[in-house]
């Protein structure tokens, strides 16, 4: 008899290059993974893994197994999907990843909210960048997403996924309250290019929307603090070191020497959206989810404002 755990392990190997790394992105031991891997390749009579250099590859059966499947849990979940009605109440397990300040700024309420309205389901949460929770989705290592990208700085779905946006969310500048632009009622990027800046690393998608913004410069400005948490920028800011471009969702009372001011040509906005595979759309958890979202989604006067 095959085994769904089994396949989505090889699944999950295909795509990190590695036992390890499959079995951190699904949750397992390493020595479980290589198991249920071995336990395949008997049931099924083929070598599925082979080693290339420090990683393993699939053979051409392997290949094979995983992208059948993959089409084997399409249709898995389609059916389940499909054997519930709008009226079922969400039960199980549904695991949703979200970004740093999505999971500070709406977490906590949803887990309160599913506790209250749905409470047969459990909601399981890991914190991930959109990026690689896109990946995470399409592969079936998480069922949902929050989600959220740059206007001006895109984020591409495959066709397997579907997406709704839930609401927009606005980053403003933070400056120590003995700056020059803390009196003012709100800068352009031209005003503060030649500052000492903090920021995300390379490779985020805020430092991608970062360097966006000062396209029309002469010059990007100096990063001189390269800080994944923006609780660490927000520091830098409040010790006179740095200024930063911080979101309102998630990001809490300020200290008192911080001062948040507005940015315009462009605003910074950011898209918050929920992602999920297109065959869950009918899943009463799922389903949950989007309205509940939906439902305690802060407009844009309800988040953190600027003075």
């Amino acid at each position: 008899m095959i085994d769904l755990d089994s396949i989505e392990s090889l699944i999950a190997i295909e795509r990190t290059g590695t036992v390890h790394a499959a079995a951190s992105t699904l949750g397992f031991t390493a020595s479980a993974v290589s198991q249920q891997v071995k336990r395949l390749e008997r049931d099924l009579g083929v070598r599925l893994l082979e080693r290339e250099g420090r990683g393993v590859v699939l053979t051409a059966a392997g290949r094979r197994v995983a992208d059948e499947g993959r089409s084997l849990r399409v249709q898995i979940e389609t059916l389940r999907s499909g054997l519930h009605d709008a009226g079922d109440r969400p039960t199980g397990t549904i695991r949703l990843g979200a970004f740093a300040t999505g999971v500070r700024g709406l977490v906590p309420e949803l887990i309160s909210h599913a506790h209250e309205n749905a409470p047969d389901l459990r909601v399981v949460i890991d914190e991930i960048d959109p990026w690689d929770a896109v990946a995470a989705v399409t592969a079936g290592s998480l069922d949902v997403a929050l989600i959220h990208h740059w206007e001006g700085v895109g984020i591409t779905l495959p066709p397997s996924l579907r997406s709704e946006e839930l609401f927009r969310d606005v980053a403003d500048l933070l400056v120590h309250r003995d700056d020059p632009a803390a009196s003012r009622d709100a800068v352009t990027p031209h005003d503060v290019h030649d500052r000492s800046w903090a920021c995300t690393p390379d490779g985020t998608i805020c430092h991608d929307w970062f360097r966006h913004m000062f396209q029309n410069e002469p010059h990007t400005p100096h990063i001189d603090y390269r800080c994944l948490e923006f609780a660490s920028q927000t520091a830098l800011v409040a010790s006179g070191l740095a200024v930063a471009l911080v979101p309102r969702l998630g990001r809490g009372i300020l200290p008192d020497n911080v001062v948040a001011v507005p940015v315009h040509e462009p605003v910074p906005t950011r898209p918050v959206s929920l992602a999920w595979r297109a065959s869950m759309t009918s899943a009463p958890a799922v389903r949950y989810l989007r309205s509940a979202l939906r439902e305690l989604s802060p407009q844009q006067h309800e988040l953190s404002g600027a003075k």
